[in-house]
């Protein structure tokens, strides 16, 4: 299978399309980063990003010092920044799944961790999107880890693969599509791969941020 490139308006939407286009899992790929996107000076010269992707031999996935170094990066800079927010928090690095956390915790009050998670993930996704720059601003590869603030984001990826398993027996029985909520890149990442796993089901994303959808339908 041979690798390809992919523009979109953000390299989530770009490396989404790119694994729906090829059938692949995030852990299943290989992912360069070719252009991040730039708005341009009042709306012009505008530049979309640019993503290429290919399957990963088990050898090239981010593992290793890679990742120790990803999550070293990551932890360093959530702790710098709840410093400089005035937040008493801890940070702590979990593999969990094979997927690798970035885990705050909060000392005191959990009022300061609502406000990081935000009204459905808002500020959580914020979070992870200025982790995911600083962390490939300093190294070559794809950032593999997530941000999580007192397991949120693991009880809500809980709710989107038992929500996507049960649409998912809905479609196979129906036969007729089945059009979700909108979601958050990372949470529709989600849905594609748990409805990848079932077997005899398709999905594809529409609409444009922060309306995207993720469509389950009969293969």
């Amino acid at each position: 299978m041979e690798e390809i490139e992919k523009s979109a308006a953000s390299v989530e939407e770009a490396i989404e399309e790119a694994l729906a286009e090829l059938g692949l899992s995030e852990q299943e790929a290989r992912i360069e980063i070719l252009q991040e996107p730039k708005s341009g000076f009042l709306g012009r010269n505008a530049q979309a990003a640019v993503v290429r992707v290919r399957p990963a031999a088990p050898a090239a996935q981010v593992e290793g010092e890679i990742r120790d170094k990803q999550g070293d990066l990551a932890a360093d800079f959530l702790e710098g920044l709840m410093s400089a927010m005035g937040i008493p928090a801890e940070v702590e690095l979990n593999e969990v799944q094979g997927t690798l956390y970035a885990e705050v915790w909060g000392k005191e009050s959990g009022d300061d961790m609502g406000l990081l998670i935000g009204k459905h993930g808002h500020t959580l996704d914020a979070l992870q999107e200025l982790v995911r720059s600083h962390v490939q601003g300093h190294t070559a590869d794809r950032c593999a880890v997530q941000v999580d603030v007192e397991d949120y984001r693991k009880r809500r990826t809980a709710q989107l693969v038992r929500h996507a398993r049960e649409m998912g027996r809905k479609v196979a029985k129906s036969g007729r599509p089945e059009t979700l909520e909108p979601m958050s890149s990372y949470e529709r990442k989600v849905v594609h791969d748990t409805i990848a796993e079932m077997g005899g089901l398709e999905t594809a994303s529409e609409g444009e941020e922060p309306q995207r959808r993720v469509v389950i339908r009969p293969v």
